[in-house]
């Protein structure tokens, strides 16, 4: 059940509307041709967060410029060839919104901006193209309104920083991570659960922590943030190995020896207080690995992850509580990140190490594009001369939704939307708007619906149905019209108008039936291929990426699995466990002694083919009972000549307990 907005939320619309009307104040008193984009603006770019609004401002407004420019360019040439004209504007658009999706970052506005700025300069002026300059520049000018009215309306009025949300945001991320911890260590059935949780909440970090940079002057703030994100990113491999490995000693006919059990409820306490004070310090557990018992293995690496699991909650929470405007000064230790020191398990940057399915991006911007070139046939042989403005607004939409894996829901939400937001703006521009015969009187007949947008924009979910219906009722109501006297000619013209906005959903509902299955499927496929490159010896100078790829991931697969209908073998949770534990073999192997190399290199060669012949076949399979064999043979031979190699012992157990659990071999000893 949907709550109902609270304060922050009333604030932000009531901020983002006072900016909107500004910016229609500014652009009517310039009399540029279209005032209602510059009221739309503002909504586009707004965010509660004052860092935000800067980064997505800067970016709009090189992307607006970059889209008139192209139209410049291109309507002289093309505008006595109009198929010519819509098969170039279609062109255009696939290509930059491939480059938007590729995009994490605020960067992305500047290629999906572009891409729907050039049909809305060029359509509407294939009429006068001689005054295609004059139109670009008032677009620009129109945008650069908007972008301004929101950022200093932001700026000035209650400006909402995005540290302190940065900040609350990983503490309840934090929180999360130690219910998962205290959840494994309970044998809580819903361990599962917060695991899912947990990745699918590291990308929204990850889009706080680039809009930081635009939001505060404190470099120290930023190198917090980002060393508390590779922290955090530390957490998931390790949460994820520990319950595998817990979960196999309960299944042991010998079950959970005394000290490791007293280590267990020590580190339950600290998290179920809080983790307050220090974590507890590592109890002594059996750990003779020279003897090569799979149950002292499967002890002392339960041992060797609860310890570290508590370096790294006390280190991200110290990370955590240092995010502000006046960090505190913390060990240089703590905020060297992965990249700059030696750690274990391996990550990288989160810049480095993004995943992007180019087979499903370039299929969601071709299909945009094509989308816009059918809405182009259908206006150029339907002869409507003024049938350039819908097929603009059908362009905006569709490289919205091109954001999308399941249009589906969202279609049918924003077709109601649509519907509704028709009748409302066909109401006011009629009956309402008319009657106002000062600025004053028609802010008061806007805010109604306009502050129901800021308040869908403020919540989330809502977003994406937000900015197309900022849009979508600008240009229903478009209040220079109020003087226009014919009424049937306007009325058409929205009719168009909303005809457009509803091509888009319907075209994304048949030109993508899939859902987001299929996307799921393909990143655990992407999984399996990662897997068997990072098992390679040629793989081991890339490790820190490959390591950093699977986690980003992760995170893509985990709001995806909902919407899949639980059709997935896999969560990915098992291709990063195994994916952690054979890079940290690949990157401990030039310290092996010679005789224990091979073994280890045999094993990850096996691994390796494992995972080609799944993705030969397309689906999982069962892991060769061989591969448990090698496992055991590898923990023997290093355990013999390396008595201090921990690290990569503890990889090979978790290896094996997760190689095998599917299968319900989860003793190790069985193996």
């Amino acid at each position: 059940m949907a709550s109902w907005p609270n304060a922050r939320q009333w604030l932000f619309s009531l901020k983002a509307f006072a900016a909107a009307m500004l910016a229609l104040y500014i652009a009517l008193s310039f009399g540029l041709p279209r005032p209602y984009w510059a009221m739309a603006t503002v909504y586009f770019v707004s965010h509660p967060l004052t860092g935000a609004t800067r980064s997505k401002a800067a970016y709009r407004v090189a992307g607006t410029v970059l889209g008139a420019t192209a139209a410049v360019a291109t309507v002289p040439l093309l505008v006595n060839m109009p198929i010519v004209l819509m098969g170039a504007i279609s062109l255009w658009i696939v290509v930059l919104v491939y480059l938007s999706l590729l995009q994490r970052t605020p960067r992305s506005y500047v290629f999906l901006l572009a891409a729907y700025t050039l049909p809305i300069v060029a359509l509407p002026a294939v009429s006068q193209p001689t005054a295609i300059f004059d139109i670009a520049v008032a677009r620009i000018e129109e945008i650069v309104i908007g972008i301004v009215c929101a950022g200093l309306v932001g700026a000035i009025v209650f400006p909402a920083k995005v540290a302190p949300a940065l900040r609350d945001r990983a503490g309840t991320w934090l929180d999360d991570a130690a219910s998962w911890a205290a959840d494994i260590l309970a044998a809580n059935p819903r361990a599962r659960a917060s695991r899912h949780r947990l990745a699918a909440d590291m990308l929204a970090l990850d889009q706080l922590i680039v809009q930081l940079s635009f939001d505060t002057e404190s470099r120290h703030t930023l190198r917090h943030a980002r060393a508390l994100r590779e922290q955090m990113s530390m957490l998931m491999p390790v949460l994820s190995a520990l319950e595998a490995v817990l979960h196999t000693l309960r299944r042991d006919p010998d079950g959970m020896p005394v000290p490791l059990a007293k280590y267990i409820g020590a580190v339950a306490n600290w998290l179920g207080h809080g983790l307050q004070g220090p974590a507890p310090a590592v109890v002594a557990v059996p750990a003779d690995w020279a003897g090569a018992d799979p149950r002292a293995g499967l002890i002392a690496t339960a041992g060797h992850l609860l310890g570290q699991l508590g370096d790294l909650l006390e280190a991200c929470q110290a990370l955590q509580h240092g995010i502000g405007d006046r960090p505190a000064r913390l060990p240089p230790t703590l905020l060297n990140t992965p990249a700059d020191t030696p750690a274990d398990p391996p990550v990288q940057r989160a810049a480095q190490g993004l995943y992007h399915d180019h087979g499903m991006l370039l299929f969601g911007a071709i299909s945009t594009g094509l989308a816009v070139f059918c809405a182009g046939l259908l206006w150029i042989f339907s002869g409507w001369e003024d049938g350039g403005g819908p097929v603009a607004v059908a362009s905006i939409a569709c490289c919205f939704f091109a954001t999308i894996d399941e249009p589906r829901p969202v279609a049918r939400s924003f077709l109601r939307w649509s519907a509704f937001c028709l009748l409302v703006s066909s109401f006011y521009l009629f009956l309402v708007v008319p009657h106002a015969q000062t600025f004053e009187t028609l802010v008061g007949m806007l805010s109604i619906p306009y502050l129901g947008i800021g308040m869908l924009i403020a919540r989330p979910g809502f977003n994406l149905i937000a900015m197309l219906l900022s849009v979508n009722t600008a240009s229903f109501a478009n209040v220079q019209s109020v003087y226009d006297a014919n009424f049937v000619g306007v009325f058409n013209n929205n009719l168009a108008n909303a005809a457009a906005m509803l091509f888009a959903p319907l075209w994304a509902m048949v030109a993508r039936p899939f859902g987001a299955h299929v996307a799921a499927h393909r990143l655990i496929r992407a999984s399996w291929q990662d897997l068997a490159r990072a098992a390679t010896w040629r793989a081991a100078d890339s490790h820190t990426k490959l390591g950093a790829r699977m986690l980003d991931r992760l995170g893509q697969l985990m709001p995806r699995l909902g919407a899949s209908g639980g059709r997935l073998a896999s969560d990915g949770f098992t291709e990063l466990q195994i994916g952690y534990c054979t890079l940290a073999l690949q990157r401990a192997l030039p310290d092996m002694p010679p005789a224990a190399r091979k073994p280890v290199r045999r094993v990850l060669s096996m691994v390796a083919r494992h995972f080609r012949a799944r993705l030969k076949v397309g689906h999982p399979m069962a892991v060769p009972g061989e591969l448990g064999q090698r496992i055991v043979e590898s923990i023997a031979q290093l355990a013999r000549l390396r008595s201090d190699a921990r690290a990569p012992l503890s990889a090979l157990v978790v290896l094996q307990v997760t190689l095998h659990a599917h299968e319900n071999n989860d003793s190790f000893h069985d193996v």
